[in-house]
C-alpha cells in the first residue's frame, strides 16, 4: 500500500476494531481507500466505506478510489450507487460500495468483511445506528473497521477512542497534522497563525475540546446524561415539536417533578414525516401541553384538530437568544436532565454552535441554522413554559428554587 510511515503503523495493526483520532491532512482518506483496495483484493469480500453524508463519499473517497483502481481489473463501475465490483487474487470477484450514513439503514442484512467509518465524529445517532444496523453485519464474516474522524469536542467519538481500555477488541491511535510527512511545515504556521488556539488544537492537533463558539457549553455528559429510568409522578407532562420533512421533525418530551428539575425522556427525530403524521404522534402522548413551532401554520391546525393543548410560542426579536439562556440556566442549576436514548438532542447539544467571530458584536448573533432541530424543540417548550413574553420581548422567570 502507497501509506507515509505512521499510517503504515495503523495499517499493521491487527486489532478487529481501530480508532483512528487524526488532524486535518494527515492522510486518513488516503489511508481508507487504500485498505479497503487491500482487502478487497487479497480474497473475495464485501468493503465499503461510510461518511457522513453521500454526497461526502462521493466528493472524499470516489475519485480516489476510481483512479487507484485503474491498475486492477475492474468488472463494473456503478456511478450512481458509487458501487464497482474487481478481480482480486483467487480469480473470484469483490464488491466495494461507498455510502453516507444517513442512509445507514440500508446496510441492514448484509455482511461485510470490512468497513471504514470516515469523519465518525460528525455521525448522528452513531450509537444506535453502530449498535443495531452496523455491527450485526459484521457477526456472519467476523468482519473488522476502521474508524476515522478529526474530533468535534467530547462527544461519542470521545467515547469510542477511550473504548480500548475496557475492549480488546478495539486499538486507538492518536496522530496530528504534523504526522504526515508531505505536509510543508510553513504551511501548518500558516495555518497555526489564522486558526484559534483551540480551533488549532482539536483541527490540526487532533485534541479534544469544547467545540469553539458551542451554544449550550454548559451541558456536560458526566452531569446531565443519565442512562438508568428516572421514576416519579410528574407535576407535569408536556413538549416541543419542530416540523419537519426533508430536514428531520423533532418531539421532544419533558417531565417537570415537584422541585422544578426537567427531565428529557423521550424524542422522535424522524425525516420525511408529514403534518398529520406528526400530530398523530403528538397526540398518542397525552402531553399537558405542547409547544410548536410557529412558523407552521399547518402543523398547528392539525394538532388542535387532535384536540392537543397547543400553547404559544413567541417568536421575534432576541427570542432565540433568550430561549437559549433559559435552557442554558437550567444546566448551570443541574436542573436539565436528558435520558441517554435521545442520542439526536445530545448530539446537537454538543455540536450546536455560533457562527465564527468577525468583530467584537459577533456575540449577538444567533446560531448557525444547522443540526439544530431537536434543540429547537427543546427551547420552544422549555423558554414558553417556565418563562413570560410582554411587548415582544421574552421575559425569563426562574423559580427561586433552582438556585440561580
Amino acid at each position: 500500500m502507497n501509506l507515509h510511515e505512521s499510517q503504515k503503523i495503523i495499517a499493521k495493526d491487527n486489532h478487529r476494531f481501530r480508532v483512528v483520532n487524526a488532524g486535518r491532512r494527515f492522510g486518513k482518506s488516503i489511508l481508507a481507500v487504500e485498505e479497503l483496495l487491500f482487502v478487497a483484493v487479497m480474497r473475495e469480500s464485501n468493503v465499503a466505506y461510510c461518511a457522513p453524508t453521500y454526497l461526502q463519499a462521493r466528493e472524499i473517497a470516489w475519485s480516489m478510489l476510481k483512479k487507484r483502481v485503474q491498475e486492477f481489473d475492474v468488472v463494473d463501475i456503478n456511478e450512481t450507487r458509487l458501487e464497482m465490483s474487481i478481480v482480486n487474487k483467487l480469480g473470484s470477484i469483490s464488491k466495494i460500495t461507498l455510502k453516507g450514513w444517513e442512509s445507514i439503514e440500508s446496510m441492514r442484512g448484509q455482511a461485510f468483511d470490512f468497513l471504514v467509518l470516515d469523519e465518525v465524529a460528525m455521525y448522528r445517532g452513531f450509537k444506535s445506528g453502530w449498535e443495531e444496523v452496523v455491527r450485526p453485519t459484521l457477526t456472519d464474516k467476523q468482519g473488522r473497521v476502521l474508524f476515522i474522524s478529526t474530533p468535534k469536542g467530547f462527544n461519542f467519538w470521545y467515547d469510542l477512542y477511550n473504548l480500548e481500555s475496557t475492549d480488546p477488541d478495539f486499538k486507538s491511535f492518536h496522530f496530528t497534522a504534523y504526522d504526515n510527512p508531505y505536509l510543508l511545515r510553513a504551511e501548518l504556521a500558516k495555518i497555526k497563525l489564522q486558526l484559534t488556539e483551540d480551533r488549532f488544537a482539536q483541527e490540526i492537533n487532533a485534541d479534544f475540546r469544547k467545540t469553539e463558539g458551542l451554544v449550550y457549553k454548559e451541558f456536560n455528559r458526566a452531569l446531565h446524561v443519565i442512562s438508568e429510568d428516572i421514576v416519579f409522578t410528574p407535576a407535569k407532562v408536556f413538549g416541543g415539536v419542530d416540523f419537519g420533512f426533508t430536514n428531520p421533525a423533532a418531539i421532544i418530551t419533558i417531565k417537570k417533578d415537584s422541585d422544578a428539575r426537567y427531565w428529557v425522556t423521550d424524542e422522535w427525530y424522524k425525516t420525511g414525516k408529514t403534518d398529520a403524521e406528526i400530530a398523530d404522534y403528538v397526540t398518542a402522548l397525552r402531553w399537558n401541553e405542547c409547544y410548536p413551532d410557529p412558523e407552521s401554520a399547518g402543523g398547528i391546525e392539525e394538532l388542535r384538530r387532535r384536540g392537543v393543548n397547543v400553547r404559544d410560542v413567541i417568536k421575534g426579536k432576541d427570542s432565540i437568544r433568550n430561549g437559549i439562556s433559559v435552557v442554558r440556566e437550567l444546566f448551570k442549576a443541574n436542573r436539565l436532565f436528558i435520558h441517554a436514548s435521545c442520542t439526536n438532542l445530545i448530539w446537537e447539544m454538543e455540536t450546536y454552535s455560533y457562527p465564527d467571530k468577525k468583530d467584537a458584536h459577533n456575540e449577538e448573533e444567533n446560531p448557525i441554522k444547522e443540526g439544530d432541530h431537536a434543540v429547537d424543540s427543546l427551547r420552544y417548550a422549555l423558554s414558553m413554559e417556565s418563562g413570560a413574553v410582554s411587548s415582544g420581548q421574552l421575559s425569563v422567570f426562574i423559580p427561586q428554587e433552582w438556585g440561580v
